[in-house]
């Protein structure tokens, strides 16, 4: 189910059976004010308590916001903007390209935070406001 920001259509979607969820603003186009997805995450997080897996669409342009969404809980992330914009430079080879770019990312900053397994990132990590 996409489109998940607020924990208690979370605790729903897993009373109700549903397979996953998505924590996705759908590009913050929908509602004004909406929450980026990031920020919705730790919540949904909580809400789900491991039932089901969560995936997070929106915002995810670097290897740095897949590792903070994985740090937060996110069992996978979903991007496409960086993807079509590769696909729109230099088509398929582009699209491989986008993907180069992210793993070094992710390998980068995980070196950076001491971690050499994605199973060993949690919120304590990151730094919060």
């Amino acid at each position: 189910m996409k489109g998940i920001l607020h924990p208690a259509e979370a605790a729903e979607a897993a009373e109700h059976g549903v397979d996953g969820v998505i924590v996705s603003n759908h590009g913050g186009r929908q509602l004004d004010g909406a929450p980026g997805s990031i920020h919705a995450l730790p919540g949904v997080v909580a809400a789900i308590q491991g039932k089901m897996p969560i995936l997070i669409d929106g915002g995810i342009r670097r290897g740095g916001d897949v590792v903070k969404a994985l740090a937060l809980g996110a069992t996978a992330c979903l991007i496409a903007r960086p993807q079509l914009w590769g696909l729109s430079v230099a088509g398929e080879a582009g699209v491989a390209h986008v993907l180069t770019i992210l793993r070094r990312e992710i390998d980068r900053t995980m070196g950076l935070l001491g971690v050499t397994r994605i199973a060993d990132l949690g919120p304590d990590q990151l730094f919060r406001r």
